[in-house]
């Protein structure tokens, strides 16, 4: 599961361990990397993004412009594969289509950059229509990368034109991560940042920005990253689906415990206690995770655990921690997440061919208490 930073047949796709994932509040140097084709090498100085479709006024904007021409916002804000914790999802439920990922194809970062609501104000949306609320939640922003890819010969995603278009929505054209130019890994010079949907809408090196009526009709809006129903088992009956399945857009409120791993030997501390530690993250944009709570008793019992960073914040993962009493033996620990909008993760989420959005209990099986 890692590939070439110069492959299109097999791109560049890894995550990093769990533990040194959340051993900061920000990710810096271990991100997670996913590709449907080679990385692109492009320039600060001859990179431009073309805005049009439903606008009054097309834009052809420089980097340079984007830095100059409007107010720079910083959004921290996790950015998730739809696909994390497929391998839970794999060997709890049933067998599905794709990349192994286990827990850690997310991250936490500081983006900075121009907020996409400012450009599509200064092209001016077309109709009067699509000034009211009602008409943008029909009306689609597309974002379009020229990149080859495994199954497409360029990279798109959408979101609908209302979310665009809030202010408290924070989409990012970024140019920064973490303080620091975009790396070309992800996306330099400029990428997409949507908080709260799944990281395949924030498109890495975008060139192109348009307003229309309809999704974007690239392969990876249409045919991939949505959750089919049970019906589809395989890639032959998931066909008629995937014209009438909706793509994947906000993510489920989740958490995953980061230590123990299943299967390790812990010592108890002098409490009689284990140390449960993870991440949280809210579904979608009703953030910030309010309450992680953590048993060591197959759910019979709850405790919650201490939020150790991102209290409060509405985009952000959560680190979070608990002491576990707990006997010796094999013991398995579970995790659950609420949010603001109280949503809370149940123990199994809706088996689906690819795998995506799962959101069941965080869980460390077979822990061997000493």
């Amino acid at each position: 599961m890692v590939g070439r930073e110069d492959s299109v047949e097999e791109p560049l796709n890894r995550e990093p361990p769990i533990k040194a994932l959340v051993s900061s509040f920000l990710t810096k140097n271990d991100a997670y990397d996913r590709n449907h084709g080679a990385i692109r090498h492009l320039s600060a100085s001859t990179h431009t993004v073309r805005v049009d479709g439903l606008v009054n006024k097309p834009l052809s904007l420089s980097i340079a412009q984007l830095q100059r021409d409007y107010k720079q916002y910083e959004v921290t804000c996790a950015l998730q594969c739809a696909g994390n914790r497929r391998h839970t999802m794999r060997t709890l439920l049933k067998e599905v289509e794709g990349i192994d990922w286990g827990d850690g194809a997310v991250m936490n970062c500081r983006w900075k950059g121009p907020k996409l609501r400012d450009v599509l104000l200064k092209a001016g949306l077309r109709t009067d229509k699509a000034q009211s609320t009602g008409e943008q939640r029909k009306m689609h922003v597309a974002f379009a990368s020229q990149q080859e890819c495994q199954e497409e010969n360029w990279y798109g995603g959408s979101i609908e034109l209302d979310r665009a278009m809030r202010e408290e929505a924070d989409v990012l054209l970024a140019l920064e991560m973490n303080g620091q130019t975009l790396s070309d890994k992800h996306g330099y010079p400029v990428r997409i940042i949507v908080p709260g949907i799944a990281g395949a809408r924030s498109v890495k090196w975008v060139d192109g920005i348009t307003v229309q009526q309809e999704e974007s009709q690239n392969h990876y809006q249409q045919r991939d990253y949505k959750i089919l129903p049970p019906e589809a088992v395989d890639m032959k009956s998931a066909e008629k689906f995937w014209d009438s399945s909706p793509p994947i857009q906000n993510m489920p409120v989740n958490s995953v415990i980061a230590r123990p791993l299943s299967g390790e030997r812990v010592e108890r501390l002098p409490q009689k206690t284990v140390m449960v530690e993870g991440y949280a993250l809210p579904q979608g944009d009703e953030g910030p995770v309010v309450k992680v709570e953590v048993s060591g008793d197959e759910g019979k019992r709850w405790l919650d655990a201490e939020i150790v960073e991102g209290k409060g914040e509405k985009w952000c993962w959560v680190l979070w921690r608990a002491h576990v009493r707990v006997e010796n033996g094999k013991r398995r620990f579970l995790s659950r997440a609420t949010d603001k909008g109280g949503n809370t993760q149940k123990e199994h989420s809706q088996w689906n061919l690819r795998g995506v959005g799962y959101n069941g209990y965080g869980e460390s099986r077979d822990v061997e208490i000493v």
